[in-house]
């Protein structure tokens, strides 16, 4: 597993990508994790930090069309979730919304699924764009779309920090996101947690 920095400096080019903040998977949702919703508040802290760092945010959606591939009703693993348009698929009333984000819809046409941020969207695109190299990692769920999102993102070269106390697995497996996390280290991402971040002027 990649050793732990002392400390981190979030610089305007870094960006923070919030995978998947969505009411079907927080408690009471269609795939709602019993525990996902401690993942909120360093969440939120973390938008606040970056926000005030001056550099980018990035929310992830799943926006799934009713008859989406991956729905039991299709032959898929998963009870309907995050239909487009609905309460379940909103992102969590209870996110602190920054002045600005940008909002990736993922996994919406009916014969595609999409785990990763990346996959079918311009995502890596536009942050090559912007000049975006490295990207802080957080959401849910550690062992499907986190996962996917990370080795995705460091496929296409981007340098890869995985905020692990904000994150939450679904564990269908026991020991699920513990090996997700394993397998993204293993990878290149560095886990690190919010002790890890240099406190911000003024804070």
């Amino acid at each position: 597993m990649a050793t732990q920095p002392a400390t981190i400096t979030v610089k305007a080019s870094d960006a923070l990508l919030i995978i998947d903040l969505q009411n079907d998977f927080l408690p009471g949702g269609a795939l709602g994790i019993p525990s996902s919703y401690q993942v909120i508040e360093p969440i939120n802290r973390y938008t606040q930090y970056f926000e005030r760092s001056q550099a980018t945010i990035i929310l992830s959606r799943d926006w799934h069309p009713e008859e989406h591939c991956s729905f039991i009703q299709q032959n898929g693993p998963w009870p309907p979730h995050c239909i487009q348009n609905t309460q379940g698929a909103q992102i969590s009333a209870d996110f602190a919304w920054p002045t600005q984000a940008w909002l990736v819809s993922k996994a919406t046409s009916v014969e595609k699924d999409a785990y990763s941020a990346f996959d079918g969207t311009e995502l890596s695109v536009q942050m090559k764009h912007c000049g975006i190299k490295r990207l802080f990692i957080c959401g849910l769920a550690t062992d499907y779309c986190v996962l996917q999102s990370t080795l995705d993102a460091l496929a296409n070269g981007f340098e890869c920090y995985l905020l692990t106390d904000g994150i939450d697995a679904v564990n269908v497996n026991e020991h699920d996101g513990q090996q997700a996390i394993e397998k993204m280290c293993a990878h290149g991402a560095t886990p690190i947690q919010w002790q890890t971040l240099a406190p911000l002027a003024h804070s």
